[in-house]
């Protein structure tokens, strides 16, 4: 495995992002695994994550400025982090984000920040993707953005799961939208991570049992 991703993982856990018990993801899926990225609460927490997503728009997207999208709740940290570790590696990329509800005083509207324009590519900013519910969501909600153009979507774990058919979600949204999904690491990764350690056996064979139902073929 390579090192940032033993480094990614460490720091998921040390977050106290990745849990493993018993959870029920937005799908409605039984999961024994978690990623939460509700649980990063620290200023060098959020600073780090956004140098791993940027590090991940640099190997995926290179040099091309594209405008973060970052869907409440969840994304909208995750959006402003990246772009502040993407200003220091000579990319200033602008950013926005959506509100749950509209507001009908002020500047109005759901959407908050830059607003794109006509021809400017977005690089929609993620936690995870299981059935791809959260995404196909979010492309809802760019519809209102005149001449939006996805370039990209970048996440934290691919969790390798079927979407609507055998297929994983993530080639599911990647040929129902025309774009790439890109993750940091995924559930393979968490598994080589976690069989290092003999302690962490039931975890596995768990992950395991669900990936034999719920796995997307590989």
């Amino acid at each position: 495995m390579e090192s940032y991703k033993r480094e990614f993982i460490n720091f998921l856990k040390d977050a106290g992002v990745l849990k493993f018990g018993d959870f029920t993801a937005k799908s409605g899926r039984k999961i024994p695994y978690f990623i939460n990225a509700g649980d990063i609460k620290t200023g060098e927490q959020i600073a780090r994550l956004g140098e791993f997503y940027a590090r991940a728009y640099s190997e995926h997207v290179g040099k091309k400025r594209c405008v973060l999208f970052g869907p409440a709740y969840k994304g909208i940290p995750i959006a402003v982090s990246s772009a502040v570790a993407l200003s220091k590696i000579g990319i200033d990329a602008p950013f926005f984000f959506n509100r749950k509800e509209a507001k009908d005083h002020g500047e109005g509207g759901v959407l908050v920040g830059y607003v794109p324009n006509e021809g400017e590519e977005i690089v929609i900013t993620e936690d995870v993707i299981t059935a791809g519910t959260a995404i196909r969501e979010s492309m809802e909600i760019l519809k209102a953005v005149e001449g939006a153009k996805v370039a990209a979507c970048l996440i934290m774990v691919d969790r390798c799961e079927k979407g609507r058919t055998e297929k994983s979600a993530m080639s599911e949204i990647e040929e129902e939208f025309g774009f790439p999904v890109y993750s940091v690491v995924n559930v393979y990764d968490i598994i080589e991570y976690l069989e290092e350690d003999p302690a962490n056996a039931e975890n596995v064979e768990r992950i395991k049992n669900y990936l034999k139902v719920n796995g997307a073929e590989r």
